[in-house]
């Protein structure tokens, strides 16, 4: 069987996710897309005739963000018009199942050079969220019209879940707020260190001019005191009427009856909101040496895990499992993890349950400090493992993530 390998992995800056306020907010997703697309060519050289097909993720697929970017983000960056493409949508984990599909379709022998990767402005879907409300669209909720699939699965509100995940696992505010001031820090030592530098490329505006070529979102003087005045963010979303009196918070109290929580997740130890587009470059052996392209990375294997949806947020730690048995590794043999921070809890159960030795993980701050373009953000996440494994001499790295539903992705990566 083929093996899979990754040549190179860029991704934008993470741009603030609000409109008006973000420097990328005011620019199309596409054109976002294009920029790591058209940057994995310059950068390589590549004769993008070459490119057997493009994996994309974005999640919220309407709108702007509709009609297969993948494809579309191609054109614009002006590839070959023989190169096709398609979008995907794992929510939060579409970014690593982007670039395991591309790799499947190179260990499968059917394909020899692809490009996954995703794109989410979430600049441009909190505003069509806004506009979908004022509408009157109701937002998707597992099971809505089917009372049969709700009563078996509840699915409740992300954030809700974090807090009642925090309960369950015994884990207070303060305990939260540490991992994310440590997020932080890190995030700015990083910046600091220039550790990104060989990913980030820069956007420029359709007239020429520079957008962004850093992360806007991290705020390395973060401390636990400036933590301890930011109010939770979930209460009212808990308490939320959905209709015929049921809120987020009784679809959890329905599944768990006995179990009691406070809210204890806000801004600060929760995922940025942001802009964001990322790319990795995928081929076989085979092609890499016939177009005279060196490997940074070998894809060892790669998992999916389906959860307990109504908590939704538990599913990384079985994925990382399965997909290290997979390998044929073990903890031990993981010298960089990284594992989403969509909230604190996420990351610090996950650190707990497979009892990991934290300075291995989120090395680099984590989605608390830099924030999450859901679709993307797996494809961010794998470009900074390799670079962090690049960096400290280690040789196997693990990305996963939880997504809506219930589910995570898992990749293990090798550094050549």
């Amino acid at each position: 069987m083929p093996e899979a390998f990754i040549i190179d992995a860029v991704r934008t800056p993470r741009g603030i996710g609000k409109p008006g306020k973000g420097a990328l907010a005011h620019l199309h997703p596409q054109h976002l897309g294009a920029t790591v697309l058209a940057a994995l060519r310059d950068r390589n050289g590549l004769d993008t005739a070459t490119i057997d097909d493009i994996v994309w993720s974005t999640s919220s697929q309407k709108g702007h963000q509709g009609g297969d970017m993948g494809r579309m983000a191609a054109l614009t960056a002006g590839f070959d018009t023989s190169v096709s493409g398609t979008t995907l949508d794992r929510f939060c984990g579409g970014g690593i199942t982007s670039v395991a599909l591309a790799a499947a379709s190179v260990m499968s022998g059917m394909e020899d050079c692809l490009i996954g990767g995703g794109c989410e402005m979430m600049s441009y879907t909190a505003s069509l969220a806004v506009q979908e409300s004022e509408a009157g669209i109701a937002p998707m909720r597992m099971g809505a019209g089917n009372a049969t699939l709700d009563a078996l699965h509840p699915q409740s509100h992300q954030g809700v879940c974090a807090d009642a995940i925090a309960a369950m696992e015994g884990m207070g505010r303060d305990v939260l707020d540490a991992l994310a001031v440590e997020s932080q820090r890190r995030a700015g030592q990083a910046v600091a260190e220039g550790r990104f530098a060989r990913s980030i490329v820069p956007v420029m505006n359709e007239d020429g001019s520079l957008a962004l070529d850093h992360d806007e979102l991290p705020r390395s003087d973060t401390t636990l005191e400036t933590m301890a005045s930011l109010k939770p963010a979930f209460a009212g979303i808990s308490a939320l009427d959905l209709g015929a009196g049921e809120t987020y918070g009784d679809k959890i109290s329905r599944r768990f009856p006995d179990l009691r929580w406070e809210p204890v997740h806000h801004a600060g130890n929760s995922s940025g909101v942001v802009d964001g587009a990322a790319a990795v470059l995928i081929c076989s052996g085979e092609h890499a040496k016939r177009h005279s392209l060196t490997p940074r990375a070998r894809i060892v294997a790669y998992a999916n895990m389906g959860g307990d949806p109504t908590l939704m947020l538990n599913a990384p730690v079985p994925a990382a499992r399965k997909a290290l048995q997979r390998a044929g590794l073990t903890t031990n043999d993981i010298d960089v993890w990284e594992i989403n921070e969509a909230f604190a809890v996420v990351a610090e159960k996950f650190m707990r349950d497979l009892d990991l030795d934290r300075s291995k993980v989120n090395i680099n701050g984590g989605a608390i400090a830099l924030g999450h373009p859901i679709g993307a953000t797996g494809s961010m996440l794998i470009g900074t493992a390799i670079d962090e494994l690049e960096r400290s001499g280690g040789r196997f790295g693990l990305v996963t993530m939880c997504a809506a539903g219930g589910m995570a992705p898992a990749i293990v990566l090798e550094r050549l």
